[in-house]
């Protein structure tokens, strides 16, 4: 038994000695310079006391641009609101004066009349080329004072203002004809609408 005490201290001994031994060699060194310091940037670090004051901005929506060309002023037509013909003839009626005007009909007996005429809108490529004209429409006066089955007898020229003067006949309202009390539709009415272009 104290032969392993002496083997283990005498083996303690020279481990100690060997590791002081390394130890010296590291420190003696020649290659290591002590004296360069840490390499590499130092950074300021400065904490900014937070603004007490929170300043906000109103920003006002940009106004949208102009535009660049304003649409051209639309000529309003002028159109003759004479009636040619004045449809069917029927003749002369005899009026009772024992007339009985209870009811909703219509009390006397009359010829239609025109009560609005709405004016046709230019067509664009007629007015842009500055092309003038007229339609000459024919139509039925219905009991309601309405237009209906406008057909165009003449137009010049033909086939650039019909379906603006055929759209605007189809607004017309009339006072009705009146025969014996009763509304009648009155057919063949001719009507003529005059394109012109104002100067």
């Amino acid at each position: 038994m104290i032969v392993r005490y002496a083997i283990g201290v005498s083996l303690g001994a020279v481990v100690t000695f060997v590791l002081f031994m390394i130890m010296q060699a590291v420190i003696a060194n020649d290659g290591a310079n002590i004296d360069e310091g840490v390499k590499g940037k130092l950074l300021d670090m400065v904490r900014l006391e937070p603004d007490e004051d929170i300043q906000t901005k109103q920003r006002k929506p940009k106004p949208p641009p102009p535009p660049d060309e304003p649409p051209p002023d639309m000529p309003k037509p002028t159109f003759d609101s004479s009636d040619v013909s004045q449809g069917m003839d029927i003749g002369a009626v005899d009026v009772n004066v024992d007339l009985n005007v209870g009811g909703g009909g219509f009390s006397s007996d009359g010829e239609y009349l025109p009560i609005v005429k709405v004016a046709p809108v230019y067509p664009r490529r007629a007015q842009t080329r500055g092309i003038e004209g007229y339609v000459l429409l024919q139509f039925t006066v219905t009991k309601t004072g309405a237009v209906k089955d406008p057909v165009v007898v003449e137009a010049k020229p033909p086939g650039i203002f019909d379906r603006a003067a055929m759209n605007a006949a189809l607004k017309f309202k009339y006072k009705p004809k009146v025969v014996n009390g009763e509304a009648i539709d009155v057919g063949g009415v001719l009507h003529r609408i005059t394109f012109e272009l104002q100067d």
